[in-house]
């Protein structure tokens, strides 16, 4: 009976709760509960984890070079695409790059910001092969926390985002994540063409200063809101959450760096004898 009473009072909240989502994503794919992102992330965790490196122990590992361009500069494609879409529905055409709101109307603006933000978070589902890749072609090493957890985390929390603030000031880490995801992607698609191509990857440390960049940027970005008078954003809690992912991620990354590059525990192959083994 106390179960029973829990449950449905769950129930009454998170129907009081959805009852606040953008009415304009109604009908949308993977749009009309967390539930099926849940799924898909966990069942990701599980198979990155646990089930494919047990079904690979005893078979060699997948030759995917062709497949990997393919899906690397892909990539690229999308997020070039994709930040094109955010700086023209917003943040090259009005926005002001400090108290920017959502923009809940149905004007061609608004609208195809929306439709960005769904396609980016949809687009962390793509990403999710990344690690699958990973596995089928047994590179257990690099699945490492900081790789699962990012990857698992992006695409459950912007679910949050689309479905009730497609918009506004905390976008601006997403239109920063596509520019730098063409800048990885590209490397990896060089990197999957052979070794032929090794020779003009010597920038490959240079992407984790980047990548430290644009959490640096994350960060700062969404910390104004917190020295802005009467700033009407409406959900202050989504810019704590970016803060709070951003200062984190930077200090995973730090961290990388520190015992990669710095204290020269994982110096690049490439430093040398020219090539890389990571892809």
């Amino acid at each position: 009976m106390a179960f029973s009473n829990l449950t449905s009072k769950a129930v009454l909240l998170y129907d009081e709760w959805i009852k606040d989502a953008d009415p304009r994503l109604e009908g949308w794919p993977l749009m009309s509960s967390p539930f099926p992102t849940t799924f898909i992330v966990v069942t990701y965790i599980y198979f990155v984890t646990s089930l494919g490196p047990r079904i690979m122990e005893n078979k060699k590992p997948f030759e995917l070079r062709q497949i990997m361009a393919l899906y690397n500069f892909g990539v690229v494609a999308l997020s070039i695409y994709m930040t094109y879409e955010f700086l023209m529905s917003g943040w090259a055409t009005g926005y002001s790059f400090r108290c920017d709101i959502v923009d809940y109307s149905r004007s061609p603006t608004a609208l195809r910001m929306v439709r960005t933000c769904w396609l980016y978070y949809f687009s962390k589902f793509i990403e999710l092969l990344d690690t699958i890749f990973f596995v089928l072609r047994k590179k257990n090493n690099q699945v490492t926390f900081l790789h699962v957890f990012h990857h698992s985390i992006m695409p459950w929390t912007w679910w949050f985002g689309v479905k009730f603030a497609a918009g506004g000031l905390g976008t601006f880490h997403a239109l920063l994540n596509c520019i730098v995801h063409v800048v990885m992607y590209t490397y990896y698609g060089i990197c999957s063409l052979g070794p032929t191509y090794y020779k003009y990857l010597w920038w490959k440390k240079y992407m984790t200063t980047i990548q430290l960049v644009q959490f640096v940027l994350v960060t700062g970005h969404i910390g104004l809101i917190y020295f802005m008078d009467d700033c009407p954003y409406q959900y202050p809690i989504f810019m704590f959450i970016i803060w709070l992912y951003g200062s984190m991620f930077l200090v995973l990354f730090l961290h990388f760096w520190y015992h990669a590059y710095t204290k020269g525990k994982r110096l690049p192959k490439m430093v040398k004898n020219g090539i890389s083994k990571d892809q």
